[in-house]
Formats: C-alpha cells, sequence, structure tokens
C-alpha cells in the first residue's frame, strides 16, 4: 500500500535543491531581461534616430576579408 508523503516529514535535501533550482530560474529570468532591456534601448535609439529624418543611424560593417 503506498501512503501519501506527510508533509512534515520532508527531507531537507529535497528543499535544498528546490531552492537552488529556483535561485536558478529566477537568475536565467534576471539575465534575459537584462538582454532584452539593452536590445529594446538599442532599437528604440535606432527608432529615435530614423524619426528624426536622419540616414546614418544604424552603421553597417563590412565583412571580414
Amino acid at each position: 500500500m503506498n501512503k501519501p508523503p506527510d508533509p512534515d516529514n520532508d527531507d531537507p535535501g529535497d528543499r535544498r535543491t528546490a531552492a537552488l533550482i529556483g535561485i536558478v530560474v529566477i537568475l536565467a529570468l534576471a539575465v534575459l531581461a537584462v538582454v532584452l532591456i539593452r536590445d529594446l534601448g538599442r532599437q528604440s535609439t535606432v527608432q529615435d534616430c530614423v524619426m528624426a529624418g536622419r540616414t546614418n543611424c544604424a552603421p553597417i560593417e563590412p565583412p571580414p576579408r
């Protein structure tokens, strides 16, 4: 017979693993947010330049030789 797990009798290792997984997920979301904010900032700068009527907003890099 299988008994349901007792919530009061948690293994400390299980709680530690769950906490570490939670921290990793939060850090991954924070890194993703920083990357997204930087990219949106760059795009906003280019868009402001284009809206001002300029033509040299995005530099074109020549291919390597």
